[in-house]
């Protein structure tokens, strides 16, 4: 079989007048007919997409220099900030499932379902469901300050279960308080209804959002077992939640920059650019954070002043981390440093709770399905 290019493009039949089709940038050689242009197909296309990550990755270091050269026109040397948004975004969270935080051990044992209710529903006499309600409640507290530090969002969870676990008692005592021997199994069966139906406690709570919840806070107590056992699934679900909400919460991001620089002039589209780039940085720095704890992890155990510096590191990039969102706020939107720094600290501030209000409801439906 000849090695020569075809006269017409194989693609679309029209005439070629050089090595790709002017009608549909189809090449003229074909990587089935050459071993040696199949390899130089496939190495040309890597390097080609490899170039353009590193280059990316390098103008990206410096605060808003990737944002203001995209959004002045020079797009083709650099990967689109979506697509550098979900690649780094992806990779960091698939690499922070397997790093180890070493600070996920095994959780005190803690009942508030099934035989916690039973203790209650024992008591005869008012001191000894204080008795029963303390030690819960001092299991549970215990429980959730050894939680990992960067599940803490999930804490609030606990929080609904020593809520929970009081009105339980508050209502024993009602009972024992009435009749010192408390042999009345009507109030008993309601504890244990209240437990075995979280539902209807979160329904008569509160609001809706604030019942749906507890509802979920609940079943996450329900499955404390499951969790005391594995406490990976902390660190799981909060790997799963995140990614989920910056992706939820970045076109937000774009609509805060807009409303707060509306005298710039530009378009939603170009604040959700300046959006992607912001969030591809973040995740570029959580990825070396997980980094450095993985390298902690395996260099401090034979080194141990490598300890200090690999948490002095860690520190100085999380102090990095918001003051490079300010310097590319600063660059992109040229304006002075007061009005930028009030402006972000606005902003900030409200997507950071916004933020955090997500990836916490987030964790407790991932460990309520667990």
């Amino acid at each position: 079989m000849s090695d020569s290019p075809p006269a017409a493009c194989e693609n679309c039949a029209q005439p070629l007048q050089g090595r790709f089709c002017h009608a549909c940038g189809q090449a003229a050689h074909s990587p089935v007919r050459s071993f040696a242009h199949a390899v130089e197909e496939v190495f040309e296309s890597f390097w080609h997409l490899d170039g353009r990550i590193f280059r990316t990755l390098r103008r990206l270091l410096a605060p808003g220099a990737l944002a203001a050269d995209f959004l002045a026109g020079h797009r083709a040397p650099y990967v689109a900030p979506m697509r550098l948004f979900v690649i780094l975004c992806v990779l960091t969270f698939f690499v922070g499932k397997l790093v180890d935080f070493g600070d996920s051990s095994a959780l005190p044992p803690v009942q508030v379902n099934g035989s916690g209710n039973s203790d209650f529903a024992r008591a005869r006499s008012v001191a000894e469901v204080e008795q029963i309600r303390d030690k819960a409640i001092a299991d549970m507290e215990q429980a959730r300050e050894s939680m990992p530090a960067i599940a803490a969002p999930a804490r609030h969870g606990f929080d609904r279960g020593i809520a929970l676990v009081r009105r339980q008692a508050d209502r024993r005592i009602v009972v024992v308080g009435r009749s010192p021997r408390a042999r009345a199994p009507e109030p008993d069966a309601e504890i244990d209804a209240e437990a075995a139906n979280p539902d209807a406690i979160a329904i008569s709570s509160g609001t809706t959002a604030d019942g749906w919840l507890e509802r979920q806070g609940q079943r996450m107590l329900q499955n404390l077992p499951r969790i005391e056992k594995d406490p990976s699934l902390f660190k799981y679900a909060f790997m799963g939640s995140v990614p989920t909400a910056l992706f939820v919460l970045v076109p937000l991001f774009a609509l805060l920059l807009k409303l707060f620089y509306l005298d710039s002039g530009r378009l939603y589209l170009e604040h959700l650019v300046v959006a992607f780039y912001s969030h591809a940085f973040l995740c570029l720095a959580l990825l070396a954070q997980f980094a450095l704890l993985a390298l902690d992890h395996w260099i401090t155990p034979h080194l141990a002043f490598f300890g200090a510096i690999s948490g002095l590191a860690a520190a100085l990039l999380w102090l990095w981390m918001p003051t490079y969102l300010l310097l590319m706020q600063k660059r992109v939107y040229g304006q002075g440093w007061t009005l930028t720094s009030l402006k972000f600290v606005l902003i900030g501030g409200i997507y950071s709770f916004t933020l955090m209000l997500t990836v916490m409801a987030l964790i407790v439906v991932s460990l309520a399905r667990a």
